[in-house]
């Protein structure tokens, strides 16, 4: 897939938030990458065939009090090629994985850890 496309999916899944969360988004900015590399994955400690489909890094809004100024922005990153791996040539399933990622991705921004998520996630 183009970056290009890939950039329309992920693009697709932002839009497609809730209001009511687009609009408490501040500060922060989604990118996409092609891998996550070996010093992220190490940080995490993933090694191969472990891997990343999105990483969350930043100050997330439950830490966020009146001193929160001034500072770059969070960033939501959102990896190509573990999604592409994952998904193979299947449209519908890359639509569905890059907007999960990013919903999952953007949990974390609103102060959500990685149990909470998974709980949300599987319903």
């Amino acid at each position: 897939m183009t970056r290009r496309k890939f950039e329309v999916l992920v693009e697709r899944a932002l839009r497609r938030l809730p209001r009511r969360f687009k609009e408490k988004l501040v500060n922060v900015a989604v990118v996409v990458e092609d891998w996550p590399d070996p010093k992220t994955l190490a940080d995490l400690g993933l090694a191969p065939p472990d891997t990343l489909l999105g990483l969350y890094r930043g100050i997330d809004l439950t830490q966020r009090d009146a001193s929160y100024a001034n500072v770059l922005p969070d960033t939501v990153t959102i990896y190509q090629g573990p999604m592409e791996e994952e998904a193979g040539d299947d449209p519908a399933a890359m639509a569905e994985l890059v907007r999960e990622t990013v919903m999952h991705e953007l949990g974390h921004y609103f102060g959500l850890d990685d149990d909470t998520m998974h709980r949300i996630e599987e319903g």
